[in-house]
């Protein structure tokens, strides 16, 4: 017998997508008529969510951070509702048919599956070039790519990192720190480093989000910990080809760059860009820069269909940004509401007006460089050191996870 199940389905279960399952669980079910129809249905290659932020600082040593609040069970943060309203896939998205409405997915060892779904939304983020920084498949590969790195970096005494966004720096940040100590308080730089280490950016500056001046900061902050920065110079190619790569993580690597130079590094880590997890999706619903073609006000999917939504990285509505996939899931979840009530047959007039997301563009960046310094700005205000130490650069953002992966984060229906 066929399913009578409303399945709402979330794909990705990272920041987005646990959040997404969350808040509708809490408040979009249990306005519904019939709710015990309804079942949120979570889809994801991994079975762990992380403190994505902090991989700069943890793949250093597991005892960056207690490992047990690092990383969370997927499946016993839904423990708390009731059992059928919830289910958790762990399993790679392999198609989305938009038209049909079905998502195909495949699980370790089994043959393709397909399960049809009342609502969508998409949330499966983005992987980096360097499999240090995320999920890019499972946490199985992220933590053997850690133990390839730690075993190298043992020995190694020159390190190239491409890329002068904030994954770069503040990864060239925690190993200068971690491998060469500080510089004395008037010495402008590290005289002599342990490791050489050294940030390439294909900008004229650092931490382009930022304005000048916090960059220039950061570059001093930088050097202090024995970090040299080439600017405007882009990376062309490396020998070997795989370096960096999950199959090659850490090995002797020539680095070529546009600028004719060519460098020699025990360990390149290439930290630039994201690459959105869309394999799955027709070209026809992503914009030129490869992310899901969303309403920046109502969070909704037009082109694919009634009841498609997209939030966080993925999603063309806001710039990738924690803070603004926070302020987007109470309108996610208040969006659907209204939609799954049109369509159970209530009127208009009773469902309220739709809900819409508004992206905060202030200046809003924060950078940790080391285990207690830092550089950054929050709407706009330039913040001293100390304040980007206490808001983030203590624990990257690990004293805000344990709310948010237990659904605590999303009690109230802001």
């Amino acid at each position: 017998m066929a399913s009578t199940l409303k399945n709402i389905v979330i794909l990705g279960g990272s920041y987005g997508g646990i959040s997404a399952a969350h808040s509708i669980l809490k408040h979009t079910i249990p306005d519904m008529p019939n709710k015990e129809t309804y079942q949120v249905v979570i889809i994801s290659a991994a079975a762990e969510a992380m403190c994505r932020p902090g991989c700069p600082r943890a793949l250093i040593s597991d005892g960056m951070f207690d490992q047990s609040r690092f990383f969370v069970n997927i499946p016993k943060q839904f423990e708390q509702y009731p059992k059928d309203s919830f289910r958790f896939v762990q399993g790679t998205v392999t198609q989305l048919d938009h038209n049909e409405r079905t998502v195909t997915y495949k699980s370790a060892g089994s043959l393709p599956e397909q399960l049809s779904f009342y609502a969508l939304v998409i949330a499966t983020g983005a992987s980096t070039p360097s499999p240090l920084f995320s999920f890019n498949k499972d946490e199985k590969l992220l933590h053997t790519s850690w133990a390839n790195f730690r075993e190298a970096l043992s020995s190694a005494k020159s390190i190239l990192i491409a890329g002068g966004g904030p994954t770069g720096i503040e990864t060239a940040g925690e190993l200068g720190e971690y491998l060469n100590g500080r510089a004395g308080y008037l010495s402008p730089k590290l005289a002599r480093p342990k490791v050489a280490i050294t940030v390439v950016t294909a900008g004229p500056r650092i931490l382009p989000l930022l304005r000048p001046s916090i960059a220039d900061k950061a570059e001093r902050l930088l050097a202090k910990v024995g970090v040299t920065i080439i600017q405007n110079a882009r990376v062309t190619k490396v020998s070997p080809e795989t370096s960096g790569s999950e199959s090659n993580i850490a090995t002797r690597t020539t680095v070529y760059l546009d600028t004719l130079e060519i460098l020699e590094a025990d360990i390149y880590i290439p930290a630039h860009g994201m690459i959105f997890n869309t394999s799955f999706i027709s070209p026809e619903l992503l914009t030129s820069d490869g992310r899901v073609d969303t309403n920046p006000s109502t969070l909704r999917v037009v082109k694919a269909g009634p009841r498609i939504y997209a939030v966080g990285d993925i999603a063309s509505a806001a710039r990738p940004a924690i803070h603004n996939l926070l302020a987007e899931i109470p309108v996610l979840s208040a969006n659907i509401k209204r939609d799954l009530l049109l369509d159970a047959g209530v009127d208009e007039g009773s469902v309220g007006k739709e809900r819409v997301f508004v992206e905060d563009t202030k200046e809003t960046q924060l950078v940790p460089i080391g285990r207690s310094k830092g550089v950054g700005a929050a709407r706009g205000w330039g913040l001293p050191s100390w304040a980007v130490w206490l808001i983030k650069g203590r624990d990257y953002w690990l004293w805000t996870t344990g709310a948010l992966w237990s659904g605590k984060q999303w009690r109230k229906e802001a």
